[in-house]
This record gives C-alpha cells, structure tokens and sequence, in this order.
C-alpha cells in the first residue's frame, strides 16, 4: 500500500452543545485546526504517484470558504473533531474518488497538536 498525505490549516471558533455546562467546552472557544488528508493506493498511477499532491488542493480551498475564521457551530452540527473529520472526509469522497478511481482516503483534525480525531471508514492507516 503506497500512502501520502498532505495538511491544511484554519482558524475557527466552537462550543459542545452535549457536554455539561460546566465542561470548559461548552463555553465558545477556537482553535488553530489541522486537517490531513490520507490517500492510499495499492498500485501507482502514471507518472508513479498515489495522488497528484495539486489535486488536494481543493479540499484547502473547500475549508478557506467553509470553515476558516467561522463559527463552526453555524456551519456543522456538534463541530467535535470527529464530526469535522468525517464531514471533511464526504468531501473528498465527492471530489476525488470519481477521478482517482481505486485510490481510498481518509481525514484527520487536530485541534491541538497533541490531540487527533480520524474518520477513515477505508482502514487505510494515517501518516
């Protein structure tokens, strides 16, 4: 399985609606967001790549417009990084799956660089 992966940043505000009121996130708070996006292949396509790394570049322009300096909340029920991550991941689904056919992807947030939320219904692995 050949893998690459490519990461995207934004700036974005939020607050948990199913935590307990006293939980620090429930309160409107933001982050400096990381997204990775994964693509896998088990063959590589011409000139010997998984993915063109360009072709990714939609999915920075889809956050820029969407998510970048928002409140997340208005744009994505309960914006956990979990919920973000597989809301991204329908994303690339759509975009790229019709036009790299056999390539599977997931995505991954990080609201912290400590802390990663995964959607990767492939089981494709991260980098």
């Amino acid at each position: 399985m050949f893998r690459i992966s490519k990461d995207f940043s934004f700036a974005a505000a939020h607050h948990l609606t199913a935590v307990p009121r006293d939980h620090k996130c429930a309160r409107t708070h933001g982050h400096n967001y990381v997204v990775r996006v994964v693509a896998a292949a088990t063959h590589l396509a011409e000139p010997g790549w998984v993915v063109d790394y360009g072709d990714l570049d939609a999915l920075g322009k889809f956050i820029d417009m969407r998510l970048d300096h928002r409140d997340l909340n208005a744009v994505v029920a309960n914006p956990t990084a979990e919920v973000l991550a597989e809301w991204l991941y329908e994303f690339c689904a759509a975009e790229f799956t019709q036009a790299h056919p056999g390539v599977a992807f997931a995505v991954g947030v990080a609201e912290t660089p400590k802390t990663w939320a995964w959607y990767d219904p492939n089981r494709i692995g991260t980098c």
